[in-house]
């Protein structure tokens, strides 16, 4: 039996967004989201952690070639949210809020699209140094990968 790994991959990217919910209000969104509300957005400089889980390869040594996953980010994710506006520029955002938690799940079913299935473990997303999400898939359905464009 093989043994089991794990590898991360972290990259860094810029976005801008507002926090608001088609489901609220504007009172409601005002009163849940505060400042992060305001008509013009405001900006992150995120940081993103992908954490790969597999046997470790007998013959290569690897759970994954760090080339592959580099390159997995980079045409699934980071092509599409670096210096972007996340609400204006990404189709996944027209229908739910832009937060954390959010982008999180995006970053999930975008590299589940490419990815060899099983491997992705966790997704976290830094929005500050202080506030993180930690994504692991839970509740993701294939129509939901299959739906999720940018």
């Amino acid at each position: 039996m093989a043994f089991i790994g794990y590898i991360s991959r972290t990259e860094h990217f810029s976005a801008a967004h507002r926090l608001h919910s088609p489901h609220l209000s504007d009172a409601e969104n005002l009163e849940t989201f505060g400042k992060c509300n305001h008509p013009g957005g405001h900006g992150h400089n995120y940081v993103l952690e992908i954490i790969l889980r597999g046997p470790i390869d007998e013959k290569n040594g690897m759970v994954a070639n760090i080339a592959d996953l580099k390159r997995w980010i980079k045409d699934s994710v980071l092509d599409h949210v670096d210096h972007r506006n996340l609400d204006r520029d990404i189709a996944f955002f027209a229908t739910r809020p832009s937060t954390t938690e959010n982008l999180a799940a995006f970053v999930w079913m975008r590299l589940c699209q490419v990815m060899p299935e099983g491997m992705l473990s966790k997704v976290i997303v830094w929005e500050t140094p202080k506030n993180k999400v930690i994504f692991t898939g839970e509740g993701v359905t294939a129509k939901d990968i299959e739906e999720c464009t940018v």
